[in-house]
């Protein structure tokens, strides 16, 4: 693989990662951003509820992002004449870059208070990362050696961000579909650099902890144990992976999928495991889209350890999900889930673990 980093018109850093192939008969050196684009105005900030004990970000400059576009029209896809993007080459492998409307960014408008009152400016990073220069191709349908370089990349902006000195939590994900509020249809995932550790993740580490004064064991391993053990919700397995539904899925569809040697994150992976996850990756998203009746919406999110803390808790681990309860319905998140936080699912994780095992691959 090869890394390029270069700049946009209004400063926002790019990168290029080309396989070895495309790097022999490319030189991205000479490639420049023609636009003229005024510098961004980022207004984030982060306010503290205190009955929670959560951030919440509120950043009002993101209501003027780009709302689905044509095809001729995406900005993620290459430049060409008479049509610049946000990536200037002509044709691409993966690229990420810095996001134009940031939800945290390394500098925010004066307006944004230092501190005090529970608000803090919204100091981060956000990035998308294009997986393909291919408007057509899903995740799903790309081949290994695209999927380990997408793997690469997240590998290389998890290790960036966390150097940050504002970061404490890095976070990629993909969402895909309208039905999940995809605003650009083209492959495409972003990634979080958060001032702060997420709720989700403080909860993990709390239940990890609980969990190794209790038993004094992994709470990550030992469910993985537990689930290999009874086998009725394993999707898919290999080598260096198994994809689960979880005991207590909350989704319609949800799948885990867990190394089976514990790390904290991504860089932390060796070769092996890396060179092992494309395929079963590519198997459960497969799986997922012969479900129903076409292409599932669905979030595929990493959880990451902390940049700083409870590194020794929370284990890699990434989650899939989709909101779709059926060919033609929907689940959405009303009174119980949104209200008080307590999911109830339509869908047995058994039943689910079977209908997807049982999925003829396309």
């Amino acid at each position: 693989m090869r890394r390029t980093s270069t700049e946009l018109s209004d400063g926002r850093e790019l990168i290029y990662f080309d396989r070895d192939e495309t790097a022999q008969r490319t030189d991205r050196t000479d490639v420049v951003d023609a636009r003229h684009l005024d510098a961004t105005a980022t207004a984030s900030e982060i306010r503290h509820d205190v009955l929670l004990d959560e951030w919440v970000a509120i950043a009002t400059h993101r209501q003027g992002r780009t709302h689905l576009p044509s095809a001729d029209e995406c900005p993620l896809c290459p430049s060409r004449e008479g049509r610049l993007t946000e990536i200037p080459a002509g044709d691409y492998d993966v690229v990420a870059f810095e996001n134009r409307f940031p939800t945290f960014a390394t500098t925010v408008g004066s307006e944004v208070p230092e501190d005090g009152d529970g608000r803090r400016p919204g100091v981060g990073r956000c990035e998308v990362l294009c997986f393909t220069s291919d408007h057509e191709t899903p995740m799903s349908q790309l081949p290994s050696e695209r999927i380990r370089l997408v793997l690469d990349a997240w590998i290389d902006r998890s290790a960036g961000l966390a150097e940050a000195p504002h970061v404490e939590q890095v976070f990629c994900f993909e969402n895909r579909g309208e039905e999940i509020g995809v605003t650009l249809s083209h492959p495409h995932g972003q990634i979080y650099g958060y001032p702060f550790v997420t709720p989700r993740t403080r909860a993990m580490a709390e239940a990890a902890r609980r969990h190794r004064d209790r038993t004094g064991g992994d709470l990550f391993a030992d469910r993985l144990k537990s689930e290999l053990a009874d086998g009725s919700r394993v999707v898919a397995s290999s080598a260096h992976w198994v994809a689960l539904v979880p005991f207590a899925a909350r989704w319609p569809v949800e799948v885990h999928l867990q190394p089976r040697e514990p790390v904290p994150d991504l860089p932390s992976l060796d070769e092996a495991a890396r060179d092992d996850f494309p395929s079963i990756y590519s198997t459960v998203l497969r799986a997922m889209d012969g479900l129903y009746d076409g292409p599932l919406p669905y979030i595929s999110a990493w959880y990451q350890a902390p940049v700083r803390v409870d590194r020794d808790l929370v284990s890699l681990h990434l989650q899939l999900f989709s909101i779709k309860r059926s060919a033609h319905k929907l689940k959405f998140l009303a009174g119980s889930e949104s209200g008080m936080g307590a999911f109830v699912n339509d869908l047995s994780p058994e039943r689910i673990a079977s209908m997807l095992r049982d999925v003829r691959p396309r």
